[in-house]
């Protein structure tokens, strides 16, 4: 399968993913722990269909540190016992965040007061960029149908 634009070399499509990327390096460097933020990540990307994010957050995760198990489980999340109950809140964040045009009101009010139970103000903007940037990253690789499989841990940078 070939991607529909080959973005890596398109100036355009660079020019708009330097700035996106640079908003990403903005949340990587924020107090919202890197776990979390691979976690939700790659349950953003399931849910989407993004195989390209699914595998670099996967692969990226796992170069972290992340054990394989609390990978395979973040599909699962709420019946697995791996996920602190943050990682739990954020994870049902980054989920309603994703799904916002299945839910006439968007995130509900007991998400964000059981996110803001575990995050600070800085942590829960944090959490909301990396859960808006993923989908944005999610829809430009679905709409390009970019393939999956091939990414190394550290490839962009």
């Amino acid at each position: 399968m070939d991607a529909r634009i080959d973005y890596f070399s398109n100036s355009l499509a660079m020019k708009l993913v330097k700035h996106i990327n640079s908003a990403n390096a903005a949340l990587h460097d924020s107090a919202l722990p890197a776990a979390t933020q691979e976690l939700v990540k790659l349950r953003a990307s399931q849910i989407n269909g993004c195989g390209f994010c699914t595998d670099m957050h996967t692969k990226d995760a796992l170069h972290a540190g992340e054990s394989q198990q609390r990978l395979n489980l973040v599909a699962a999340w709420r019946e697995a016992k791996v996920f602190t109950e943050a990682e739990r809140a954020a994870l049902e964040l980054a989920e309603q965040g994703t799904r916002i045009a299945d839910a006439a009101g968007g995130v509900t009010d007991e998400a964000w007061a059981n996110a803001a139970k575990h995050y600070d103000d800085d942590q829960l903007f944090a959490l909301v960029g990396v859960i808006a940037l993923i989908n944005a990253y999610n829809r430009m690789n679905v709409l390009i149908q970019q393939p999956a499989g091939d990414y190394q841990p550290g490839q962009f940078g």
